[in-house]
């Protein structure tokens, strides 16, 4: 004798039907059917919570939420426990929170309270607010999230760049970058001059001002990727302890003063333990404390402004509050991106390598989304541009960027075409390019045969097409030299590109052998 199928058989089947079938047959069905029927076949509500926000049609919304509605009159507790959880996917209304609320007050069952208090947390507003006080029956979770759900739509935030930032608060920052990228990190500190290099470590840089900074001096360096507010540090590693300590770090003065300096609206923050998952009690368990000991700033994992992150070291966590910008400010010109398209750090950590000379002409053959040459061009000095790159949706982003990026008069030339055909490109001639800069494809986000061939080809055109005494900049997977003795090594340094090393290089075009400096090289053997 077979099994009939399981409630969740029965629920995947029931989703993946269109929302007309969905509604029209089995939602009708289980309406009609006996109490036992509807019982066995709850799973039809839950079905209606998924496809209905992915397909089903506006002018029906109402229909939906009233027969949910319905459902909370019930008998029985599954099927009110159902469209409880339902209701706020279709989108509820204030009238679907008063049903909610007045079932919290009347219901008995700890199950179904906690699954009102779930549904309260996505939908509640000032009712539900005032429910809970008179009740007692809402856990600071639930409390905590309604204020910030009211805060975010009443008061919303943004973060203030042009600030001050408190100078008490201000004395430890980290700047993390990409592993390898920390020497010209801190060569970019230098030439700044606002900040005193304090040490660092694998892809970090810690720093602190020299004068009153805001957040705008800290973006106007474009080599690192984060930066983060040093709040305290962790040293614990018992499990209540480091609670606590979080909390405490989380909720103190020092870091209520530096939110109110530096946030426009309400504070709200997201907890993030870096490296170890999503560690969802965890944050419950410390957001929930951090509320209990102040409620001037609340945790809020949508739209918060500002990021609390944890990161782990030998010394202990260190406790850094990270703004939250979106787009990042640096880079207003990332109107689009390809796969593999660099990250704009690296790519203008390759535009610090490659030095900055006038009336430079610079090419690159692999140009994806263009961030090479357009952190290249806000360096100055740039005459013309040429991109290169066999997929045309990628030409026409990196056109799209580079207008977006509102740079002075530059020519600039985007062409889809294979690299190797640069003869048949106009504006591209033999020793007319001073300066090569490129992230070719390196074989991990997008396959390319017979990569190693394809860099030595670059290789050798890079030799034919610049100048004398021109440069080029290139990542490079491989442990593997120039091919032609034109192009000299200049540096080379490892860097991890999200989870692999690679070589990141900077050649030189020779300069012609002459009787003068023939002579001079044979007086002088190396």
């Amino acid at each position: 004798m077979s099994n009939g199928p399981t409630n969740k058989e029965v629920y995947h089947r029931l989703r993946a039907l269109p929302w007309e079938k969905l509604w029209t047959e089995e939602v009708q069905r289980f309406t009609q059917a006996s109490p036992r029927e509807r019982f066995e076949n709850v799973s039809v509500i839950r079905a209606v919570g998924v496809v209905f926000p992915q397909s089903g049609p506006t002018e029906l919304r109402a229909d939906v939420q009233l027969w949910l509605r319905e459902l909370l009159l019930d008998p029985e507790e599954k099927i009110r426990r159902y469209a409880i959880a339902a209701l706020p996917k279709v989108g509820a209304t204030g009238t679907d929170e008063a049903e909610l609320l007045k079932l919290l007050r009347t219901t008995k069952n700890p199950r179904e309270e906690k699954f009102l208090g779930q549904a309260l947390d996505k939908i509640g507003g000032s009712a539900t607010l005032e429910t809970l006080a008179a009740s007692g029956k809402g856990s600071p979770q639930t409390i905590q999230k309604i204020q910030a759900s009211l805060a975010r739509r009443e008061t919303p935030s943004t973060v203030r760049l042009d600030h001050l930032l408190p100078e008490s608060e201000a004395q430890r920052i980290h700047l993390r970058c990409r592993a390898g990228l920390e020497g010209i990190l801190r060569a970019e500190l230098e030439e700044q001059g606002k900040f005193r290099i304090l040490g660092g470590a694998r892809g970090l840089v810690a720093i602190t001002p020299l004068v009153p900074i805001t957040l705008a001096d800290i973006f106007a360096l474009r080599c690192f990727g984060t930066l983060g507010i040093v709040l305290g540090l962790v040293r614990t590693q018992q499990d209540t302890q480091s609670i606590e300590s979080l909390a405490q770090i989380i909720s103190s003065p020092a870091t209520t003063r530096l939110l109110l300096a530096l946030t426009e609206g309400s504070l709200r923050y997201r907890l993030d333990f870096i490296g170890k998952g999503h560690q969802r009690s965890a944050v419950r368990l410390v957001a929930n404390r951090a509320y209990a000991l102040s409620q001037a700033i609340l945790n809020d994992p949508q739209e918060a402004p500002w990021a609390i992150d944890v990161h782990q070291n030998k010394s202990g966590d260190s406790v850094e509050l990270r703004p939250r910008t979106s787009p990042d400010p640096r880079h207003p010109y990332r109107l689009g991106d390809v796969p593999a398209a660099s990250h704009p750090p690296l790519a203008a950590a390759m535009a610090r390598l490659a030095g900055a000379q006038a009336q430079e002409r610079i090419w690159d053959p692999f140009c994806g989304s263009g961030l090479e040459l357009i952190e290249r061009s806000l360096q100055g000095g740039v005459e013309s541009v040429f991109g290169t790159d066999r997929n045309a949706q990628a030409i026409a982003i990196a056109e799209r960027n580079f207008a977006a990026a509102t740079l002075p008069q530059i020519n600039a030339h985007f062409i889809c075409s294979d690299f190797r055909d640069w003869e048949k490109i106009a504006g591209l001639t033999h020793q007319s390019i001073s300066l090569i800069v490129t992230n070719p494809p390196l074989g991990r986000r997008v396959r390319v045969p017979h990569l190693r061939s394809l860099f030595h080809d670059l290789f050798c055109v890079a030799a034919d097409v610049l100048r004398p005494g021109g440069r080029m900049v290139l990542t490079n997977p491989f442990q593997m030299d120039s091919p032609t003795d034109l192009l000299r090594l200049q540096s080379r340094q490892v860097v991890d590109l999200g989870g692999f090393d690679c070589q990141l290089e900077v050649y030189e075009k020779a300069y012609p052998q002459t009787p003068d400096n023939q002579k001079q090289s044979n007086a002088h053997p190396r």
